[in-house]
């Protein structure tokens, strides 16, 4: 039977992982429904033999730190995911065409960054989603990549339903920490070892990289991860089917 022909609850769900050290976080319970519709936290099936990372970015704007994350990047050859909103592609074009030209994916947050799960129709939660890409084509010439991260990460299995029927893999995270407010930015030294005390393989990395503290602690941490064998991922890798 088809997804479409079953009913989602409407229940919102607020994304956390519990951390686990160099462990891989477990999916809770209550939140498992995410992979009957296409939704992915965490590499699973990564391995020694295939130790690897997937770097993904929340960008609403720029200020100075998304240029230089890029930057960092370009030079380990290390692809990014880039959720991004219309603000963005608007405001600062060039840096979202960057992004693409550059290898990384550039991906949906939805046009206005709103609470998804106050949308109970699948229009108005497509709308969302197809205004960010025509905003995209129109800017950049570009088709977005075919992944969907919701705001705040507030999700009900009903989005997921939807996201799901319009051909998008919603990507959550297992690794993230609280980077968000350019005010009260964590010191570099110790956001970097809690990063890396909860490093593991599979891992889907959420970093904002209008951070001040994530520009200056990039380098260093992708330094780290290349000394201990892990290379990173495309979330096309990730998402497979």
């Amino acid at each position: 039977m088809p997804l479409s022909s079953f009913s989602a609850s409407r229940q919102t769900h607020s994304w956390y992982c519990m951390r686990k050290g160099n462990e891989q976080p477990i999916l809770e319970p209550q939140m498992s429904f995410i992979e009957k519709y296409d939704g992915f936290y965490l590499d699973k099936r990564a391995d020694e033999k295939n130790k690897v990372i997937y770097l993904t970015f929340d960008a609403g704007y720029e200020n100075g730190n998304v240029a230089k994350i890029l930057d960092t990047l370009e030079k380990h050859n290390a692809p990014g995911a880039f959720f991004i909103l219309e603000n963005l592609i608007k405001r600062d074009t060039e840096l979202v065409k960057r992004m693409a030209k550059e290898g990384h994916l550039v991906c949906n947050h939805t046009a206005s960054h709103k609470d998804m799960t106050t949308l109970c129709d699948r229009d108005s939660f497509a709308k969302e989603l197809n205004d960010l890409e025509a905003v995209y084509k129109e800017y950049t010439g570009n088709e977005m990549a075919k992944f969907y991260r919701p705001p705040e990460g507030k999700f009900s299995e009903e989005n997921m339903k939807f996201a799901d029927e319009l051909g998008y893999d919603t990507v959550f995270w297992s690794l993230a920490y609280a980077d968000w407010d350019n005010q009260r930015q964590p010191d570099p030294e110790n956001a970097k070892e809690l990063i890396l005390k909860n490093t593991h393989n599979g891992m889907v990395l959420l970093l904002h990289p209008t951070s001040a503290t994530n520009a200056e602690i990039l380098e260093g941490l992708l330094c780290e991860w290349e000394k201990q064998g892990y290379r990173f991922g495309d979330l096309n890798e990730l998402c497979k089917r």
